[in-house]
């Protein structure tokens, strides 16, 4: 379990058994990297940590180095090292790996954070929040994913695991990615009878989160074939994505041992749901613990009561009534900021393939009490207590970069605050019923990097010029792989027809 009392001096005896430790940092794709180190090595650099290639944000997710300069590790200075430092809060042992103790890092450069380091960036706005407004972030993630049984190099290996080991990318190289197939066909959203299939995967996934502490709290089938959601338990910002990055860890090793491969893809199969990475988020007061969004912060856990006359108060829709003000600014600055910051929640080309309409993700620059179809969902009485009001954010797909997508959207919610913003967007239900077109969202991963990278950007006034010509530029790689690509889509059409 995460020890935040945890010094240097307290390592030679939590450690007194073990002989290696794994570390880990996390990337701009929200990919872990990192290796196992000597336990006397480590703990001798517990404090001031040790080098680690800054290539790590110079490259993408294939170890391709970026096609455009990202500005953060320098190729001409031959991709010197960062620092990476020990997270010692984050302490927790590897339940798959013999119990090894591992610790997240964050990366410095000559005493400073690393801009592109997620953990770093997350860190700073919470801390930021809680020193200057008393303000706790808390958040919550719900990742759905689709489950694959894995291929061979040459075909489908028996569950017995008795032939080779499985190797996907060579089955890949040589056959279509739709002769992968899903753990269960059909589609059997919070099925009682669908996990029982791959009862011990599913169940192996469940136990081992908290024994990881990524504690998942709902756990179910969903929408799809092979898709499964975990909805992790809400902690403070900082901690939830780190356990969003976790998770995926988790469910990825645990597959291997069960011949499974765990998709985390936005859209992985055409004509099927996308794979959603929801993200809860709430304010609540440092010191006393209070829902910041509730009306009334002083009904901790009474439903909430209005009269005609409050539900008017700072806006002309019912949707409004069980939120503060502060949570209505929080929303407008939410809003104001979405389709500036959509490359966080949206950070390659497959994930505009699941942000299509009729798929349950969202479309347009919306909100609604309880609106599932909305790129917003304000949770608040009666449907919950009022200390459990919060906004649920449907746009993120589970290839989120949960650091990035977090630290984005506290930055944009208390822009809104601190600049008072007005909630102009009427809630989606009000939107339709007018018979008008609600504003879209940038729709491809080039046009959001447009408007993400763009001059008078929000994206630049809420993370600066440095991170967001860093992620702009790693995008803009992505954007010129991808064109370069030629698909079976192309193949086929094209073949024989030209």
């Amino acid at each position: 379990m995460p020890s935040p009392a945890i010094t240097a001096a307290d390592l030679p005896a939590l450690l007194a058994n073990d002989i290696a430790v794994k570390v880990a940092g996390v990337d701009c794709d929200g990919i872990l990297r990192g290796k196992v180190m000597n336990k006397d090595k480590f703990i001798g650099i517990a404090q001031k940590g040790f080098g680690f290639s800054s290539a790590v944000f110079g490259w993408d997710m294939q170890d391709v180095l970026y096609t455009t300069d990202a500005k953060i590790s320098d190729p001409k200075a031959g991709y010197v090292d960062f620092i990476a430092v020990p997270d010692l809060s984050s302490f927790r042992r590897i339940p798959w790996e013999d119990d090894i103790p591992f610790f997240l890092v964050r990366f410095v450069q000559n005493g400073v954070p690393v801009v592109a380091d997620g953990r770093s960036l997350l860190k700073g706005v919470c801390d930021k929040l809680e020193a200057a407004a008393d303000c706790r972030a808390m958040a919550g993630v719900e990742l759905e994913f689709m489950n694959f049984q894995t291929p061979s190099q040459d075909g489908y290996t028996p569950r017995d695991g008795s032939s080779q080991v499985d190797n996907l990318t060579a089955f890949l190289e040589t056959n279509s990615p739709t002769a992968l197939r899903p753990i269960t066909a059909g589609s059997f959203s919070y099925s009682a009878t669908r996990p029982v299939a791959f009862k011990d995967y599913f169940w192996d996934i469940f136990n081992t989160s908290a024994r990881f502490d990524c504690l998942v709290e709902g756990w179910h089938t969903e929408g799809g074939p092979g898709v499964y959601e975990a909805a992790l338990k809400v902690s403070p910002a900082a901690e939830m994505a780190d356990k969003a990055a976790l998770f995926k860890l988790l469910a990825k090793s645990i597959g291997i041992k069960h011949q499974i491969t765990p998709c985390f893809m936005a859209k992985p199969l055409h004509g099927q749901p996308g794979s959603s990475g929801h993200i809860h988020i709430s304010l609540c007061s440092a010191s006393t613990g209070q829902n910041l969004f509730a009306r009334d912060a002083n009904s901790a856990d009474t439903p909430n009561t209005t009269t005609d006359d409050d539900d008017n108060r700072g806006a002309s829709w019912p949707d409004t009534a069980p939120l503060s003000d502060l949570a209505r600014h929080f929303l407008a600055g939410l809003l104001e900021a979405l389709p500036d910051i959509m490359p966080l929640f949206a950070p390659t080309i497959n994930s505009y393939k699941r942000l299509v309409e009729n798929y349950w993700a969202p479309v347009h620059i919306s909100w609604g009490l309880e609106d599932r179809m909305a790129a917003i969902r304000a949770i608040a009485p009666p449907v919950c207590a009022p200390s459990a009001t919060r906004f649920e954010v449907r746009i993120p797909g589970a290839d989120l970069h949960p650091h990035y997508a977090l630290a984005v959207l506290l930055r944009a919610g208390w822009r809104g605050v601190e600049k008072k913003v007005e909630l102009r967007v009427p809630p989606l239900s009000v939107v339709v019923a007018s018979g008008e077109e609600p504003v879209r969202l940038p729709n491809t991963l080039e046009e959001a990097v447009r408007r993400f990278s763009g001059r008078k950007s929000i994206a630049r006034e809420l993370l600066g010029d440095q991170f967001v010509d860093f992620f702009a530029a790693t995008r803009e790689h992505e954007l010129r792989v991808w064109r370069e690509a030629v698909t079976d889509w192309e193949f086929k059409r094209y073949i024989e027809t030209v």
